[in-house]
């Protein structure tokens, strides 16, 4: 039987059928689901008809005096936002009402749902649904209902409804409620009397509960988190997130901590199209693992603005309370290891040829370390000028005040000014440049009595260096056909006049460490407070393998200082004729194998002084092995002797295992264990972490703890699908705190 056609005007029967809700289309089912194939359930709105109009087609139709019009076998109804197939409808008062039933499928941009029975009224502005199984579009989301409600007023309402994002047949996550809501224009769904179940057992309840149908910015509770620790107790935090306007945003956090008190932790961001900032507070009043429950807190300020083209700002100011607070309560912009929080505020100006920052810096110190000097303020210039093809001329200037907490520390003004003529020549078999500078440093010192410091110094010091590089390619290796290999030899002579400068204070002055490309440094130090003299010689030697795509493969360097003179300024008289010997390997073994090492040699004794060496296997982003071993012969009078082992592995397509343990070959003791379990599944995930580490706490006279260790375990629990995703690359990434890629190959 042919079908029969049927075309009428409504009034705006079906503008009603459009859902609260709204599912981001640009989010892919593998975005939310992760680890399972789910099949996206999507709607073609090519098929609608234009806007006012409707069209039923069925195998049979009956209009009775043009009000009543009654459809059968295999009903198709297409209005201007929505579709219905059903067995029998009914469409009464001219299109105002439409009543149909039996195997019933509605589907607009919003949903698709499977009924028993559909009732639409256009003057009601109402669709009601009964025996409901829905979809929700571009979306993992699903369930079933007794009956689905929609209207202008209420929205969407399920009532006696499940839902999860979990696959058909997969469930392993479901949520029952007495009521969903999805109200027109929220982006947020409500549930009433909500049961939270994992298979089939239930594992907690709420009387109200709210969840996100979207991945835009909404206010809300976030996902907890639970942990128990040695120096906390049992940890819960749960954050609020408060959309206050498109631009601003804030989190407020209370954590519950059973050994110290309630703490609130806030975090205020705020962004326009030339700057960000953001605001972090945390307070505990009262801790009640303290002697005398002091209260504890730190702020943190953030600030990165553009002004226009050339000028920008920047702020980063942070404090705490004392010096434990990092090291009990954990954070996140600080690790127990740091001795120093950043107090920094800077306007810079950057064009073509000049370079101005203006800054003031200044730093909290934490526990029993030498007070640090701040520059309050601080400006520098770096002016380019380009004089021909092969002269530049440079300025480089600095003007500071330096300031110190401790009343006995000297103070003082310093502006230094070095213009340099240089000579640059550079081509693709090789460099070569000269550089000419006076160094004039002026300094006007203050609270130095008793001392062998000046009021006033003003030092003029000449600096030449010559620099050289050549770049030698041959089209096979020593080793394969298939390799180019490169020999890049390179030369320095540094000359620096002598000036006595032991009536000049130390204010941010201290020593370089050495490696290869620090060889060639034109100082010693940082800073100015010294400049060595110097007449020296160096030399280096890179060899370079690459593979047909010019990708490195094995790359070693080598170099080396050869001193003419001895060095007469005190801070870095030297005891030999020649610098440690220092040189770096970096080895792509296999494409998944990588081996880097640098070391610095004495070439009196033949021991090694520094060393660091890495050994990696990297199969995948979640896949890798890395073994590390540093080495330092003296640091602070202490030798550092330290192995690390540090591992990221999937067990199988759902278990993964995050870990690290570093020992102390020194002391022959385990200084740091770290391991992370996480089940992750098509719609929930599940980690579990343990660590024990240094505690690294300070005693009331501000010295370090060595010996005693803090052990905590942390579990958080995710619904994934409801505002989250796959959450192992953030378990490997803080698994692996302090992670890098041990290579600088490309």
């Amino acid at each position: 039987m042919k079908k029969t056609c049927a075309s009428f005007l409504v009034i705006s029967l079906s503008s009603h059928f459009a859902l609260a809700q709204q599912v981001p289309s640009e989010n892919s089912p593998d975005d939310v689901m992760g680890l399972c194939p789910v099949t996206s359930v999507t709607f073609n709105s090519k098929q609608l008809m234009p806007a006012g109009q409707i069209k039923v087609e069925a195998n049979r139709a009956e209009i009775i005096e043009r009000k009543i019009a009654l459809f059968t076998g295999n009903v198709d109804i297409v209005s201007d936002s929505a579709t219905i197939s059903a067995d029998q409808a009914q469409v009464n008062e001219n299109g105002k009402q439409l009543f149909a039933k039996g195997d019933v499928n509605y589907a607009d941009k919003q949903l698709q749902v499977s009924s028993d029975t559909v009732d639409i009224d256009s003057v009601d502005e109402s669709l009601t649904m009964s025996s409901t199984v829905y979809h929700l579009n571009n979306s993992a989301g699903r369930g079933d209902a007794s009956s689905i409600a929609v209207n202008t007023q209420d929205g969407l309402i399920l009532r006696d409804a499940r839902f999860t994002t979990c696959p058909e047949g997969e469930e392993e996550w479901v949520i029952k409620a007495s009521e969903i809501s999805i109200r027109r224009g929220k982006a947020w769904g409500e549930a009433k009397h909500t049961r939270f179940y994992l298979g089939d057992v239930p594992i907690f309840y709420l009387p109200y509960f709210a969840f996100p149908l979207t991945t835009e910015r909404q206010t809300g509770f976030l996902f907890p988190t639970l942990s128990n620790s040695s120096t906390t107790g049992i940890d819960y935090e749960q954050p609020f997130y408060w959309n206050i306007a498109p631009n601003y945003d804030m989190t407020i956090s209370p954590r519950l901590m059973t050994n110290r008190g309630i703490q609130l932790k806030t975090e205020f961001r705020h962004m326009t199209e030339s700057s960000n900032s953001q605001v972090n507070v945390e307070y505990l009043p009262n801790d009640t693992d303290m002697t005398g429950s002091p209260d504890r807190y730190f702020y943190r300020l953030y600030h990165q603005g553009q002004i226009n083209d050339d000028w920008s700002t920047s702020v980063n100011l942070n404090g705490i309370s004392d010096d434990n607070y990092i090291v009990d309560l954990s954070s996140d912009f600080y690790s127990r290891a740091d001795t120093h929080l950043s107090r920094t505020g800077s306007i810079n100006y950057a064009s073509d040829n000049l370079l101005f920052t203006l800054h003031a810096k200044d730093f909290e110190i934490i526990g029993d370390y030498p007070d640090t000097y701040r520059a309050l303020p601080e400006a520098k210039m770096n002016y380019t000028l380009p004089l021909s093809e092969y002269f530049e001329f440079r300025l480089d200037s600095e003007l500071a005040w330096f300031d110190s907490d401790s009343a006995d520390a000297p103070t003082a003004m310093r502006f230094h000014a070095a213009p340099t003529l240089a000579i640059p020549y550079q081509r693709q078999w090789g460099e070569f440049s000269a550089e000419f500078s006076a160094l004039n440093t002026y300094y006007r010192q203050s609270n130095i009595e008793g001392t062998e410091l000046d009021e006033t110094v003003n030092r003029t010091l000449g600096q030449a260096k010559l620099y050289g590089a050549l770049y030698f390619e041959r089209d096979d290796s020593w080793f394969s056909d298939d390799l180019s290999m490169t020999l890049e030899p390179r030369f320095q002579y540094l000359y620096t006049t002598y000036e006595d400068q032991s009536n000049i204070g130390f204010y941010d002055t201290t020593l370089w460490l050495t490696d290869v490309e620090g060889l060639f440094r034109a100082q010693d130090f940082t800073g100015f407070d010294r400049i060595t003299d110097n007449n020296q010689i160096t030399l280096a030697l890179t060899s370079r393998f690459l593979d047909s795509a010019n990708r490195e493969q094995f790359v070693v360097s080598v170099g080396q200082i050869f001193y003419l003179d001895e060095n007469r300024v005190i801070a870095a008289a030297k005891e030999t004729d020649r610098s440690l010997l220092a040189g770096e390997v970096d080895w792509r073994m296999h494409k998944d194998w990588v081996f880097h090492s640098d070391l610095q040699i004495a070439t009196e004794t033949d021991k090694v002084e520094r060393s660091s060496t890495t050994l990696e296997y990297r199969r995948s982003s979640n896949k890798l092995l890395q073994l590390t071993h540093r080495y330092v012969r003296e640091l602070s009078d202490e030798t550092i002797d330290q192995i690390g082992l540090s591992a990221s592995w999937p067990i199988s397509d759902r278990w993964q295992v995050v870990g690290r343990t570093y020992r102390d070959l020194e002391r022959d003791r385990s200084i740091e264990n770290y391991i992370g379990v996480q089940y992750e599944s098509c719609c929930w995930a599940i980690q579990i972490i343990a660590q024990r580490q240094l505690s690294n706490r300070y005693s009331s006279d501000g010295e370090q703890s060595i010996d005693e260790f803090d052990s905590s375990i942390s579990m958080q629990f995710i619904f994934k699908g409801m505002g989250s995703s796959s959450t192992t690359s953030n378990m490997l990434s803080n698994g692996l705190f302090g992670y890098r890629q041990p290579y600088s190959i490309n």
